[in-house]
C-alpha cells in the first residue's frame, strides 16, 4: 500500500502544470521564459535532491524518509498553489519535487528489501500508478480549474497535496526493516565513471528523452491552446500519451534485453517521433490524438534506456553507480529543453524554436542510442572496474539509482536469452 501510493504521488505535481500554464502566467504576471523555468524545475530537482536519498537512508529509516518527503510534497504544493509571487510559486516546487526525487530513489532497494522474489511485480505496480497519477492529473487539472472559476489553477494545483498526505500514514504503519542478510559489498565511485565513454554516451541518450518527455508534458498542452483547442480538451490529449506510456514500461524492457532486436527498437521509436512532432506541426487540430499517441510510443525510449542501462554493467555495484550517473547528467540536460522552449517562445511568440529544438534532441537521439546499442560494458573502459571485485570491498559507498534499471546477467545475455 505505502508503495503503490507513493508511486501515484510521483508525477502528480509535475503533469498538472502544463494543462494550466497559461494560467498560472496570467496569475503570477511572468513571461514565457519564466514558465520555461517552472517546466524545467522538476528536472533540476530530480537531478540534485535525488542524490541526498542513500545518505538520508543511512542515517534514518527509509520509510519515515519518504513520509517526511512527502509531507513536504505536500506543503509545497499548497505553498505554490497559495503563493502570490513567481519567486514563491518556485520555491514551492522545489518543496514539491522533494517527494518525486526521493521517491525516484528509495523505492527500488525498499522494493528489493520487502519483496526479493516479487520485485518485478512490485516494481511494474508503483510505475503503473506512477503513470495513472500523472494521467490523471494531466486530464483533470484543467476541468477542475474551470469549474473554480477565478484563479481555479490554484485549486488545480493543490488538489494533490490530498494524495500525497494519504500516501504518508502507511509509511508511518510500517514497521522496522531486519537487517538484511549478509554485508553488501562496497558501491563503485562515482566519479570513475567520468572515463568511460559510453557512460558519457548513456547519460546523453537519457537526457534527450527526457527532454522530450518534459517538453511534451509541459508544452504541447499550451501549444494547442495557442492553435485554438480547449484547455481541458488538451489536458486530455497529454493524459492520452501518459497513458500510452504504461503497457510500454511493462512491453519494452523485454525486446530490450535482446541485442539484436535493440537497434530495430531504436529505429521504431525515432520514426513514432518524428511522425507525431511533424503531425503537431503541420495539422495540430486534426488527428491530434494520433499525433499524441506517436509521442507517447516514441517515450518508449524511457524503458529502453533503464533496460541498457541494465545491460552496461557486469555487477550490481557498477549498475547502481552508472545508473547513479547517467541518470543525474541526465536531468541536469534535459533540464535545458522545456526552460529554451519557454526563452524561445517568449522571444519569437510562437512555437518554431520548439519543433527546431526537438527534431534536434530526435537526431541526437538516434546517434547516441546507436551507440549505447553496441554490445560493451563500462567495466570494460574503467581500470578500477576491470580489477577483481573482491579486491573493492573498500570502496567508498555512494552509489544510488535513480530509477530502477532493469539488471540482467551477462552468461544469459551471450546466449541470446532473457531473464523472466
Amino acid at each position: 500500500m505505502a508503495i503503490v501510493l507513493t508511486g501515484f504521488n510521483l508525477r502528480t505535481a509535475v503533469n498538472g502544470v502544463g494543462p494550466v500554464l497559461q494560467e498560472i502566467e496570467a496569475g503570477l504576471g511572468i513571461s514565457s521564459g519564466a514558465a520555461g523555468l517552472i517546466t524545467t524545475m522538476p528536472l533540476l530537482c530530480f537531478a540534485v535532491i535525488g542524490f541526498a536519498g542513500p545518505p538520508l537512508a543511512a542515517r534514518f529509516r527509509d520509510g519515515h524518509v519518504l513520509a517526511a518527503a512527502l509531507l513536504v510534497m505536500a506543503l509545497g504544493v499548497l505553498g505554490r498553489a497559495a503563493a502570490p509571487s513567481f519567486w514563491l510559486f518556485l520555491l514551492g516546487t522545489v518543496a514539491t519535487m522533494v517527494g518525486g526525487a526521493l521517491g525516484n530513489v528509495l523505492l527500488p532497494g525498499i522494493v528489493k528489501h520487502w519483496f526479493p522474489h516479487r520485485t518485478g511485480l512490485l516494481v511494474g505496480a508503483y510505475s503503473t500508478t506512477m503513470a495513472i497519477g500523472g494521467a490523471v492529473a494531466s486530464v483533470s487539472t484543467a476541468p477542475i480549474a474551470e469549474s473554480v472559476g477565478a484563479d481555479g489553477w490554484r485549486w488545480a494545483l493543490g488538489v494533490w497535496a490530498v494524495f500525497a498526505v494519504l500516501a504518508v500514514v502507511p509509511w508511518l504503519l510500517v514497521p522496522r526493516r531486519t537487517a538484511a542478510a549478509g554485508t553488501p559489498r562496497g558501491a563503485v565511485r562515482l566519479r570513475v565513471l567520468v572515463r568511460s565513454s559510453l557512460a558519457w554516451q548513456l547519460a546523453v541518450f537519457f537526457g534527450l528523452q527526457a527532454m522530450q518527455a518534459y517538453v511534451i508534458v509541459g508544452w504541447t498542452a499550451q501549444y494547442l491552446r495557442d492553435e485554438g483547442m480547449s484547455a481541458a480538451a488538451a489536458g486530455v490529449l497529454v493524459g492520452v500519451n501518459a497513458l500510452i506510456v504504461i503497457p510500454l514500461n511493462a512491453l519494452v524492457p523485454s525486446g530490450a534485453v535482446r541485442q539484436s532486436w535493440q537497434r530495430p527498437m531504436l529505429v521504431g521509436f525515432m520514426a513514432c517521433y518524428l511522425v507525431g512532432w511533424t503531425g503537431l506541426l503541420l495539422s495540430p487540430l486534426t488527428l491530434t490524438w494520433l499525433w499524441m499517441s506517436m509521442l507517447g510510443i516514441g517515450m518508449g525510449t524511457f524503458a529502453m534506456v533503464l533496460s541498457l542501462l541494465g545491460l552496461r554493467a557486469r555487477t550490481p555495484e557498477t549498475v547502481n553507480a552508472l545508473s547513479t550517473v547517467v541518470q543525474g547528467w541526465g536531468y541536469a540536460i534535459a533540464a535545458v529543453g522545456p526552460l529554451l522552449v519557454g526563452l524561445l517562445r517568449g522571444l519569437t511568440g510562437g512555437y518554431t524554436g520548439m519543433f527546431v529544438l526537438v527534431y534536434l534532441g530526435v537526431a541526437g537521439l538516434f546517434v547516441t542510442g546507436w551507440l549505447v546499442c553496441a554490445d560493451r560494458q563500462v567495466d570494460d573502459e574503467v581500470p578500477e572496474l576491470r580489477a577483481d571485485p573482491d579486491a573493492r570491498e573498500d570502496v567508498e559507498v555512494e552509489a544510488a539509482g535513480v530509477e530502477s534499471p532493469v539488471v540482467v546477467e551477462p552468461p544469459l545475455i551471450s546466449r541470446g536469452r532473457s531473464c523472466p
